[in-house]
């Protein structure tokens, strides 16, 4: 029959399939399921399907729940949430660096130029996230960064030059914009700390630029012509320093040759004194001699000039000149005896005194 229904062209009736169709769908569905409520939610894609979540490592995780923010904030790592009712979103809590960019602003002069890149390191405390993300939302740094960086820029470059701000206190910028930016965090949003702040040189008009460099020229040619005065200054003090130090060396040795010849003739001298004075002691020496010599002699002869020896030397002399004469009349030369004693006693008077006179 179905041989012949076949061959007849008629269509052949297939088994029923409904039950294992309805049996694919659930087992889908079921994959589905797990799949939303079992693999966690990336990092940075917010799901509000999944239970389990993952938080990672440098970040906390917040929750809202119906649009309003809970004061639960997890750690890195896998939590469990609400699908469907609770939200959740990472927040970074370690170093991270904003980049602030294309910032324009006029100088006190009019100019207009334009700040191309500022970075910002900072910080959100982990203890503050929950009343820093309350007050101000997930985007607190575009208001306390991002904001106030062109706030401040512009404040800065009102109040100055553009001779100041591109050259003379460019190098004050950082430290400006970073205790700005860190006064009004610690008074209004004290969990954001900034940690420092790079500013890169501002783009000014080609024109300005130009006359800028110029001037950086002209003052680099005055720089090397103070360096080279000082080189020849330094050089030309070297010179005075030696030809100093020359003359102090001859004049130490000049000094020193003056010394040694005045020791020299100092010794001399002292050798001379010493020599003088042993010739003095020396011819002191012998004039006592001679006059103790002197004195014992006419003490002696004192002694020796006696009325009898004066006689007999008298008579001694007067036998060594005896002569003999002949004739009628006798010389007068004969004296008296008394006489001759008397003269002798007057001889020897005199000569006492003469000896007590001269001692």
């Amino acid at each position: 029959m179905d041989r012949q229904q076949q061959q007849a062209g008629a269509p052949v009736p297939r088994p029923p399939t409904g039950d294992s169709s309805a049996i694919l769908s659930v087992f889908l569905a079921f994959i589905v399921i797990s799949a939303i409520i079992l693999i966690p939610s990336a990092s940075n894609i917010k799901s509000s399907l999944s239970i389990l979540h993952q938080v990672p490592e440098g970040h906390v995780g917040v929750y809202w729940r119906g649009g309003a923010l809970l004061d639960t904030v997890t750690g890195p790592g896998f939590h469990l949430k609400l699908p469907l009712i609770t939200q959740y979103e990472p927040v970074q809590v370690t170093l991270q660096t904003d980049q602030v960019t294309d910032i324009p602003c006029g100088t006190k002069g009019g100019v207009m130029i334009n700040f191309e890149k500022i970075e910002v390191v900072n910080r959100l405390h982990k203890e503050r996230v929950y009343e820093t993300l309350r007050d101000y939302g997930v985007q607190y740094d575009k208001t306390w960064i991002y904001d106030k960086i062109h706030h401040e820029i512009n404040q800065f470059c009102s109040s100055h030059s553009l001779q100041q701000v591109y050259i003379d206190v460019f190098d004050q910028i950082d430290e400006k914009m970073k205790d700005a930016l860190q006064g009004d965090c610690t008074r209004y949003a004290p969990g954001i700390e900034i940690i420092s702040v790079r500013v890169t040189k501002p783009t000014i008009p080609e024109s300005i630029r130009r006359n800028f460099e110029q001037m950086e020229e002209e003052r680099t040619k005055v720089l090397i012509a103070i360096e080279s005065q000082k080189v020849v200054e330094k050089e030309a003090e070297t010179k005075k320093k030696m030809a100093i130090s020359e003359a102090e060396k001859n004049s130490n040795v000049s000094k020193i040759l003056m010394e040694q010849k005045l020791m020299e003739k100092d010794s001399s001298r002292r050798q001379e004194e010493i020599e003088n004075q042993m010739y003095l002691a020396r011819q002191r020496s012998l004039s006592d001699a001679d006059f103790y010599r002197l004195t014992k002699e006419a003490e002696a002869n004192k002694l020796m000039l006696t009325p009898q020896y004066l006689e007999l030397k008298f008579i001694e002399a007067i036998a060594d000149n005896t002569k003999i004469f002949f004739g009628d009349k006798v010389p007068n030369m004969i004296l008296d005896q008394r006489l001759l004693g008397n003269f002798l006693k007057e001889v020897s008077r005199n000569i006492s005194m003469e000896t007590i006179a001269a001692s």
